[in-house]
């Protein structure tokens, strides 16, 4: 499990002591819109201002924007950019979000990239650790971010024995 991390394997009581840091900011991914085309084939959504530019030109925004759950989805590949994978640990799933907000729209073309602050690890039940990262993708040249939210992600360990 731990080879999708980037980062070395940190053992329990490491990661704990991350609480209220900054874990760490992933590297910009570019937004363009064959990456839209892509996602909004994926879920269906094929609404204007996303795929087609010459409409989406007469928008406010002035050009096609990416979907709110693209720019969610690519949480997964910045967080195994910067998160570091835990000693024992078998998998994670995702557990929801607190506090998702969608704050700006990421335009066609634009690079993003995401900013983690671990704020919870907790020991739930043997061999269950509940993980809460507060995250705020930002987007490159803009004040304001895309997304702000708290993703919560459940992790289980091989040996319940030694992570409690």
């Amino acid at each position: 499990m731990n080879d999708i991390f980037r980062n070395p394997a940190l053992s329990v009581d490491a990661y704990r002591a991350l609480v209220g840091k900054e874990v760490g900011v992933s590297s910009w991914h570019v937004v363009d819109q064959s990456r839209i085309d892509a996602f909004a084939d994926v879920i269906e959504d094929h609404q204007f201002i996303h795929v087609d530019p010459a409409k989406a030109k007469d928008t406010p925004m002035g050009t096609t924007v990416a979907h709110g759950f693209l720019t969610l989805s690519l949480l997964s590949i910045m967080s195994y950019e910067v998160m570091p994978g835990l000693q024992g640990m078998t998998m994670g799933f995702n557990y929801g979000f607190d506090r998702l907000r969608f704050v700006s729209p990421v335009k066609s073309g634009a690079r993003v990239r995401g900013r983690f602050t671990l704020t919870e690890a907790t020991l739930r039940k043997p061999g269950e650790l509940l993980s809460r990262t507060a995250v705020n993708v930002e987007v490159e040249g803009e004040k304001r971010s895309a997304l702000v939210a708290d993703w919560l992600a459940l992790i289980f360990f091989a040996s319940q024995e030694q992570h409690v």
